[in-house]
C-alpha cells in the first residue's frame, strides 16, 4: 500500500512539474504586463527567454503604437535613438520560422515579421507587437472566416466577441503568448500621442525580466 501511495504521488509531482507555465513581466511606466509564453510555439517562447535573460529589452522603446490596433517594440536600435529617428528595422541578426496558428486576442504577443520577399512568414528575432484590436460582431467574424478560409471555435468567438482583437492578422503572424495580468497597461500606453510614424512622442520604455 505505501509503494501504491508513493507512486501516486510521484505521478502528481511529475503532473504538476510538466503543466508549469512560463511567465515573463514586460515593465514600463505605465504599469507592468505578466504575460504567459505558450509552449505550442517553442522557437519564439526560448527565443524571447534567451533575449530576456540576457537583457536584450531592457530600455527598448515600443516604438510604434497604433490606438485600436497594437503597440510594438523590440528593435534594439530605439534604445536611446534621437527624437525623429526612424525606428522599426532594427533585430538581432536572424529570424524565425513561423510557428502560427494562436488568435490575436486582446493582449497577445506575437513576432513582427517583413512582410516583403518572406512568404515563409519568418518572424523578426526580437521585434514583437502586443494587440489592442477592438470588441468584434458575428458578421465581422463570419468575413474573416470566409476571408482566410478559416472557422473560429465557439470559446474564440466568444473571447473575440467580448475581449476583442484584431482578426485580420490571423493565420499571418505568429502569436506566442498572452497578457494575463495588466491588459490595462496596453490601453494606456495605446492611448499616448504619437508623431508621425505611430512613435509616441514620449519615449515608452520597457524592460523584461523572466519570473
Amino acid at each position: 500500500m505505501k509503494n501504491i501511495f508513493f507512486g501516486f504521488l510521484a505521478v502528481l509531482l511529475f503532473t504538476a512539474c510538466g503543466d508549469k507555465k512560463t511567465y515573463v513581466m514586460i515593465e514600463t511606466d505605465f504599469g507592468n504586463m505578466k504575460v504567459e509564453l505558450y509552449d505550442s510555439t517553442p522557437l519564439h517562447k526560448e527565443n524571447f527567454l534567451k533575449l530576456a535573460k540576457e537583457g536584450f529589452y531592457d530600455d527598448l522603446l515600443f516604438h510604434r503604437v497604433i490606438k485600436n490596433f497594437m503597440i510594438q517594440g523590440g528593435d534594439p536600435n530605439s534604445r536611446g535613438a534621437a527624437a525623429g529617428a526612424r525606428l522599426g528595422s532594427g533585430g538581432p541578426g536572424y529570424t524565425i520560422p513561423a510557428e502560427i496558428g494562436a488568435p490575436h486576442f486582446k493582449g497577445t504577443l506575437s513576432a513582427a515579421r517583413t512582410g516583403a520577399g518572406n512568404p515563409e512568414k519568418r518572424s523578426s528575432g526580437s521585434q514583437f507587437y502586443i494587440t489592442q484590436g477592438t470588441p468584434l460582431t458575428d458578421s465581422q467574424l463570419d468575413s474573416f472566416e470566409k476571408q482566410k478560409g478559416i472557422k473560429y471555435s465557439e470559446t474564440q468567438r466568444a473571447k473575440y466577441l467580448s475581449q476583442g482583437g484584431y482578426p485580420g492578422l490571423d493565420m499571418d503572424y505568429t502569436v506566442y503568448g498572452e497578457v494575463v495580468e495588466g491588459l490595462d497597461v496596453i490601453d494606456k500606453i495605446a492611448a499616448v500621442q504619437t508623431a508621425p510614424g505611430d512613435r509616441p512622442v514620449e519615449d515608452v520604455k520597457m524592460k523584461v525580466r523572466v519570473l
